[in-house]
């Protein structure tokens, strides 16, 4: 008994010390700054200087896929194995590992999606202190130079990158602690005789290697940090890269990190972190790590966006430097530094934006084609109390007529914190529930977390235990650590056996209660731990062979994982998942959706949503939001009220809040407010055609959703600082209002001959040029640029399902030349049949020469659609003498009037279907 009272005092002092925490900001002390990480202190004491290594060319081999060459360190003499490979897609990779390492090293699997194809690499010069290769073309040529060994990238006579070329590479080799050579000695002394021979001499081979290594650094066997220690019986094995990009002074990624869309200089103060953690009420312009780690940067100017990608799970650091290159030409020098594992980077040539991202998703993959249904808003709060509440809040989004797609329950809705389970009392009728929102054609979202309570009464517990699918602590036994049930384990997730588990527990069958109309929201996965080092697992924790060091970044991209099969399985194969995650890495795009976290409700926090996103964006999540309204606190009606209007313009919309935090529903702010949310909602409803044809073309080619204006206008300097406002796809530039009492905004338009449109006003502006737009509590400034078509529904329904069969209204506005063009998408909306069965609709709308025409745009493809062309705005035109319709069926006078104020002109029921050929002809 004593036992059990001396546990629960420490649950419930670890719960008290999360609920403190989470009234003020983040504890600093509570995560390591780099002078308090051994690895990341011990490798940035290293100065930039000439390179210890040395290519040895003379090992150099060229096969059809691939070169490798020796390197050797001439401090200990120890050997790497370099290896470079030429990437179809104009592309590089790089791998360099221990040549003989005493046992293997961590490499990251299931991330890359296909091992990626190569092509020829030729040898076009070589002396004894370089070889030149060619990358493909007259003018593309990789040089390896042997001493210091360095790579180099060029276009012609331009350098691009340059690798190690300050000297920074370092690679801690893997090596028997020497205080415990003798007793390793005499174990090996009695196994088999060529064993023993093989295992002296590799002994042997170290010991002339480490002669002349300095002195053990502290930190490098063990580490302690507060009262947590982290044993390492592989010693020290961090890796470090410099890379160099001469005229370059605009880098971006590696998010996440609460700070603007340009990456800042990281001199004198700490790297940017990358390491999945749990960060209460986060601090924002600071590069502490958050809750993901996407190790992708792009480096970008006038001429060329490049990436990095940089394929490690462990701990990682990233510094970053800008200033002058020994030409006096503008440079970014770029350092990563990561824990564990191998170093294995693409580089990704561009030359364009869309290029890189191109070359991204051929390697990742792209961004999963979400359900319609999961682009419209989402209600959620920390926690609805029970059936009854849940209904309330359902109706009440009916009385004030909001539409709203999901309705989301935190953990107090299952039994005691038990995964998979309801609480009997507060919900014992879930399938009654679910089916009074299917029948409004509603869905819901309950979180699933990846933490299980110890409990032998608990089927999830007892099965994954029999199985032993736990992660183990060091001395192998289960790992257990608190979070929200108390003491809890931890699935291995990067078990196949065990995500395959998992996925069979969504089954109807399985999760008792739920229905095809129920998704999953998994948070807590970075993974957190209450009582472990910075709120996470300990690091000599261990999956299998590999330590929690090893991988783990990588722990919530195969929580999502696994959960998103889950939902595919269930449904035979056929329904699209959704699925939320906290926590993520590269590749996690191809599973579902994340938000930025626990924020604040302050205007800070609202900024900071936008290059957040961005940043997410442009590493291939493009299904990203932000909590509206602010996690923690206590929103203003007006922040409230700014955060609604500019979530509606984001990909991913939901509404959450603190449990400790008054309730906010939507109505709950009075009359005026309440109609400037609803207003600011619909907007999203009658947009979500072209949200919804962005995702389709994220999920084919790897562009991002919401993007920086940079993107769209390379060679604008202007744009790329920008980061408070943002495109959606090409055509949408919206500019949110985040100021407190703001009575105006200044959005800059770009594009040189470009105009835009007021998309309230239909007021035309010419671009490049800074606008300066009065605002009231009522604005959200939206602009459409000229020369683009867009599809929107404006009758708005309670849910997007109830707006399925619903008529288009088209916005064509025209550019300086009186052009247009654009697309239409149609699917079911939830389903892989797009896929499988080619049941789609894409269709080119274009308006040229005064005539408007819809054509197939994917002749092999079919599906019925009810909806149908209910009204046509030409933005910037003139007024026509008559508009006449041409089909199949023949041709037909369509009505018409004609705005002289706003240059609009509206046509009044085509009536023409969306899926068939047509044209409307302006005389």
């Amino acid at each position: 008994m004593a036992s059990f009272i001396e546990r629960m005092c420490l649950y419930l002092v670890l719960v008290l010390s999360v609920f403190l925490s989470i009234t003020q900001a983040v504890d600093r002390s509570n995560f390591k700054t780099c002078d308090q990480s051994a690895f990341c202190s011990r490798q940035r004491a290293m100065k930039p200087g000439q390179s210890s290594y040395t290519a040895l060319l003379e090992t150099l081999e060229l096969s059809d896929s691939h070169l490798t060459v020796q390197l050797l360190n001439n401090n200990n003499k120890v050997l790497l194995l370099l290896e470079l490979y030429r990437l179809q897609g104009n592309m590089t990779r790089v791998k360099i590992n221990e040549l003989k390492p005493i046992k293997p090293r961590y490499e990251v699997p299931d991330v890359l999606i296909t091992d990626p194809p190569t092509e020829l690499m030729s040898v076009v010069a070589q002396d004894e202190h370089r070889v030149v290769l060619s990358l493909g073309g007259e003018d593309w040529r990789l040089i390896l130079s042997a001493q210091p060994f360095r790579l180099d990238i060029m276009e012609g006579p331009q350098v691009l990158l340059s690798l190690n070329s300050r000297g920074l590479l370092a690679f801690e080799q893997l090596r028997i602690r020497k205080d415990t050579k003798s007793q390793t000695d005499t174990e090996e002394a009695g196994e088999k005789e060529d064993t023993e021979k093989h295992d002296k001499e590799k002994v042997s081979e170290r010991e002339e290697e480490e002669a002349e290594e300095e002195v053990d650094q502290p930190g490098m066997w063990e580490e302690t940090f507060k009262t947590h220690a982290d044993t390492k019986p592989n010693g020290p094995s961090s890796i470090s890269l410099d890379f160099s990009l001469p005229g370059v002074e605009h880098v971006y990624g590696i998010p996440e990190h609460a700070d603007g869309l340009r990456l800042k200089n990281t001199d004198g103060g700490d790297p940017y972190r990358l390491y999945n953690l749990d960060v209460f009420q986060y601090e924002l312009f600071n590069p502490m790590a958050l809750y993901g780690a996407v190790p992708v940067l792009l480096s970008h100017n006038t001429h060329r966006t490049m990436g990095l990608f940089w394929l490690n799970a462990a701990e990682t650091w990233v510094d970053v430097s800008s200033g002058q290159g020994s030409s006096e030409v503008p440079q970014t020098d770029v350092r990563w530094i990561s824990e564990s594992g191998i170093i294995d980077v693409f580089i990704m040539l561009g030359p364009r934006p869309n290029d890189v991202f191109t070359q991204y998703a051929s390697l990742t993959g792209t961004q999963a084609f979400p359900p319609l249904s999961s682009l419209a808003y989402h209600q959620c709060r920390w926690n609805y109390n029970d059936q009854e509440d849940v209904s309330a809040v359902d109706q009440g989004f009916d009385e004030h007529d909001i539409p709203y797609d999901f309705i989301w329950l935190d953990i107090e809705h299952t039994d005691g914190k038990r995964y998979f389970t309801w609480d009997n009392n507060k919900f014992p009728q879930p399938k009654d529930m679910l089916q009074g929102l299917l029948d409004k054609r509603r869905k819901m979202v309950t979180i699933v977390d990846p933490h299980i309570k110890v409990d032998s009464s608990y089927k999830i517990h007892t099965e994954i235990r029999s199985r032993g699918y736990y992660i183990k602590n060091k001395d192998g036994g289960d790992y257990e650590g608190w979070c929200w049930p108390g003491n809890a384990g931890y699935p291995d997730f990067t078990n196949p056996e065990m995500r395959k588990w998992w996925a069979s527990m969504f089954a109807y069958d399985q999760y008792e209660g739920s229905m095809e109309n129920l998704y999953t929201w998994n948070d807590m996965n970075e993974p957190s731990v209450f009582n472990g080092p910075e709120v996470t697992m300990h690091k000599d924790a261990l999956h299998g062979p590999w330590e929690h060091r090893d991988i783990h970044n990588l722990y919530g991209f195969y929580v999502q994982m696994a959960t998103a099969e889950g939902q595919i399985q269930r449904s035979g194969g056929l329904e699209r998942p959704f699925v939320l995650t906290r926590a993520f890495f590269a590749g996690s795009q191809r599973y579902g959706a994340v938000w930025t976290g626990d924020n604040a409700a302050e205007w800070g926090h609202l900024k900071m949503s936008i290059p957040m996103c961005l940043s997410l964006g442009l590493v291939g999540i493009s299904f990203c939001g932000a909590d509206v309204g602010g996690f923690f606190k206590t929103p203003s009606a007006e922040l409230l009220v700014r955060w609604y209007q500019a979530g509606a313009y984001q990909p991913f919309f939901r509404a959450h809040a603190h449990l400790d935090t008054p309730r906010r529903e939507p109505w709950l702010f009075g009359p005026d407010n309440t109609a400037l949310i609803r207003e600011a909602v619909r907007q999203r409803y009658t947009l979500l055609p072209y949200w919804y044809l962005q995702f389709y073309h994220a999920q084919r080619t790897g562009q991002p959703v919401m993007r920086p204006l940079w993107v769209e206008y390379p060679e604008d300097i202007a744009t790329f600082s920008i980061d408070d406002e943002f495109l959606i796809g090409r055509d949408l530039l919206v500019h949110p209002v985040t100021d407190e009492r703001s009575s105006g905004v200044t959005a800059y338009l770009p594009g040189n001959g470009e105009v835009w449109y007021d998309v309230h006003t239909f007021q035309r502006h010419d671009g490049a040029q800074n606008l300066s737009i009065p605002v009231t509590m009522s604005s959200i400034p939206v602009f459409q640029r000229g020369g683009s078509i867009i599809c929107r529904k404006n009758r708005v329904r309670r849910s997007s399902s109830c707006m399925e069969n619903d008529p288009y209204t088209l916005y064509v506005a025209l550019d300086s030349q009186g052009n247009a063009e654009g697309e239409l998408y149609i699917d079911d909306g939830h389903t892989f049949k797009h896929k499988t069965d080619k049941q789609f609709i894409h269709r080119r709308l274009s308006f040229t020469a005064n005539s408007l025409s819809s054509s197939d745009l994917s002749p092999d493809s079919q599906f019925p659609t009810a909806s149908w062309v209910e009204q046509v705005n030409i933005l910037g035109a003139q007024k026509p003498d008559a508009v006449t319709l041409t089909t199949d069926g023949g041709e037909s006078s369509v009505e018409f009037e004609f705005d002289p104020d706003t240059a609009v002109l509206t046509l009044r029921k085509p009536g023409v279907n969306a899926g068939v050929n047509w044209t409307l002809h302006l005389r």
